[in-house]
């Protein structure tokens, strides 16, 4: 039989091998529970990166392809405008017209809604008719005639006013600056000549493109419409033949 040390002493060492071992077990399930934390963390942090970081090439090609531009409602896409067609060219004009602009503060001269022009190539004034409503100015033509010259298209026509007695009957020459389509109040379309044409109102000299149009049963031989007005001032609808007046607003 052991003696009473050894005896103490043995059941000392098996206590502390026992306590040992308890405490190795609980290290090594803490140690198998925080790997796999620490795996998943560190599979988040790699995701992270790999969607927020990016070369400057890629962030080059996102400014290209994927630009911040206004996104327009359904039916709002531009459409494609035919110059010829008169109409379609008014409606365009029309919607880019209805954006509010600021009013110049610098003086603009007003002219009357009729007033005398001058038109290059025909001796004395003429009575014209200055019309909002109108897109493009048109003047009374008759016999027109289509021809070449240098390879460019010209027309050849005469200006009179058909209303008034003893008008005179000019023959005159344009260059052709295309063949307009109208629609007529039946609703039928007409092609109509364009030219361009330099005239003189008051001290302003300017040069416009005109229709060639039949206006017997006009009161005015010629028509300015809004092509023109825009950059001739404003229009008086009250008043006529100011233009001569330089009247400053």
């Amino acid at each position: 039989m052991f003696s009473q040390p050894n005896l103490k002493s043995l059941i000392l060492l098996v206590a502390l091998f026992m306590a040992a071992e308890a405490l190795a077990a609980v290290a090594q399930v803490a140690e198998s529970d925080e790997q796999p934390a620490n795996a998943a963390l560190h599979e988040d942090n790699t995701e992270d990166k790999k969607t927020t970081k990016k070369t400057e090439p890629e962030k080059a090609n996102d400014d290209v392809v994927n630009p911040q531009k206004e996104v327009k409602p359904a039916g709002e896409e531009l459409k494609e405008i035919d110059t010829d067609d008169e109409a379609s060219a008014e409606a365009a004009e029309a919607e880019t017209a209805a954006v509010a602009r600021p009013v110049s503060p610098d003086p603009i001269q007003v002219y009357g809604w009729r007033e005398k022009i001058l038109i290059d190539g025909i001796q004395g004034k003429m009575d014209a008719k200055l019309d909002t409503g109108a897109y493009t100015s048109s003047i009374h033509a008759e016999e027109t005639e289509l021809f070449e010259r240098d390879g460019k298209k010209w027309v050849r026509f005469i200006v009179t006013e058909p209303r008034k007695k003893n008008s005179p009957r000019v023959r005159t020459e344009a260059p052709l600056v295309r063949i307009a389509r109208i629609k007529n109040p039946g609703g039928e379309s007409e092609t109509r000549e364009v030219v361009r044409l330099a005239f003189k109102i008051g001290e302003r000299r300017m040069r416009g493109d005109f229709t060639l149009n039949n206006r017997s049963n006009m009161l005015s031989a010629v028509l300015i419409g809004r092509t023109a007005i825009r950059e001739l001032g404003w229009i008086d609808p009250s008043r006529t033949n100011l233009a001569d007046k330089s009247i400053m607003r």
